[in-house]
C-alpha cells in the first residue's frame, strides 16, 4: 500500500512528485512510465509560465472547444498535434530508416482507402482541369536494384486547393487518385495536373490559436504517396514544389529537403505528345527508396 505522505503534502516545491506517486498502482507499466514523464513536464511548464487563474481557464476552455468541433471527418486534436510539430516528430521517430531509403512525412487527412488501381500512364485527373503534369521515376532498394510490382498509392489537390472528398459533386468521385503497379524496371509514370498549395481547416480553435501566434495555415504544393512493397518497409510521403511560396513555412513542418522535387515546365509540344499531355506541361520525376523489413 502506498504511503500517501511519502513526499510530504502537496506544495509547489512537490507537487510533480506527490502526483506520480499517487500513480504507483497502475495496472499497466506503459501507462505509469508515460504519465510520469507527462505530469513532470506539464508541472515544470506550469512553474516556468505561472499562469493567472483566468489564463489557465482559457487553456481549459481552448482544449474544451477543440473538442466540441471533432467529428467524424474533423478531427481538431490531430491538427493541433500537427501545427505544434508533434505529428511530425512522432512520424520521423516511428520511421527511422537507413541511409538511402527514403525520408517519410505525414499521412494527412484526405487520403481515400479504396481508390481504384489503373493502368501505367492513366491520367488521374478526371475533370481536366489545370495544368497538365507527368509525374515519372523508379522504385528502388537501398541498393540501387529495382523494386518490381511495387504498389504505388497516389493522390493530390487539384489546381485550386482542393481533394475530390472536400468538393462533393463539384470534382468527380476519385479525381486526383489512383493506385499504380512498377513495370519489371521498377518504374511509375502517371498524368495528372500541377497541384496547388491550399490552407489547413483555420475556422476552428487550432486556426485562431495560429493567427494569434502571426502564422499563416498553408501548406506548399505536393503529391502523395504510399509505397508497399512485399519485404520492404512501406513508406508514406510526399514530394514538394520547391518554387512554392510556402515551401519554407508549412503549416504542419511536413517538408524536408530530401522530398523537393523539380516541377520542371516544358514547351516542347513534341516532348508532349509523346507522354499524352498538351504544352506546355509540368515534368516531375522522382525516385523513392525503400528499406528492407528487419529479419
Amino acid at each position: 500500500m502506498i504511503d500517501e505522505h511519502e513526499y510530504g503534502y502537496f506544495t509547489e516545491a512537490n507537487s510533480a512528485e506527490v502526483v506520480v506517486a499517487r500513480n504507483k498502482n497502475a495496472g499497466d507499466a506503459r501507462l505509469q512510465q508515460v504519465m510520469e514523464v507527462i505530469t513532470r513536464k506539464l508541472h515544470e511548464a506550469v512553474k516556468e509560465i505561472e499562469p493567472t487563474q483566468e489564463e489557465w481557464f482559457a487553456a481549459i476552455l481552448f482544449l474544451t472547444q477543440t473538442g466540441q468541433i471533432c467529428n467524424d471527418w474533423r478531427q481538431e486534436y490531430i491538427l493541433l498535434s500537427d501545427v505544434l510539430g508533434v505529428s511530425m516528430l512522432v512520424d520521423a521517430i516511428n520511421n527511422r530508416k537507413p541511409s538511402g531509403a527514403s525520408e517519410s512525412t505525414v499521412l494527412g487527412p484526405f487520403h481515400v482507402a479504396d481508390a481504384p488501381e489503373l493502368p501505367m500512364g492513366f491520367n488521374i485527373c478526371l475533370d481536366q482541369k489545370g495544368e497538365p503534369m507527368f509525374v515519372h521515376g523508379r522504385i528502388l532498394d537501398t541498393e540501387g536494384k529495382p523494386i518490381a510490382g511495387a504498389k504505388i498509392d497516389v493522390w493530390q489537390a487539384n489546381d485550386e486547393g482542393f481533394y475530390d472528398v472536400q468538393q462533393q459533386g463539384i470534382q468527380p468521385e476519385f479525381n486526383l487518385r489512383g493506385v499504380f503497379r512498377t513495370d519489371a524496371d521498377g518504374r511509375y509514370w502517371f498524368r495528372g495536373v500541377k497541384p496547388k498549395y491550399y490552407p489547413i481547416p483555420d475556422d476552428g480553435p487550432v486556426g485562431k490559436l495560429l493567427g494569434a501566434l502571426g502564422r499563416h495555415p498553408y501548406r506548399p504544393a505536393h503529391l502523395h504517396y504510399i509505397v508497399e512493397a512485399e519485404g520492404f518497409d512501406a513508406l508514406t510521403t510526399h514530394i514538394f514544389d520547391p518554387d512554392d511560396p510556402y515551401i519554407n513555412s508549412d503549416a504542419v513542418f511536413g517538408v524536408k529537403e530530401s522530398l523537393l522535387a523539380e516541377f520542371r515546365r516544358v514547351e516542347d509540344a513534341q516532348a508532349a505528345a509523346k507522354v499524352d499531355v498538351e504544352a506546355p506541361f509540368y515534368d516531375v520525376e522522382f525516385d523513392f527508396v525503400l528499406s528492407r523489413k528487419k529479419q
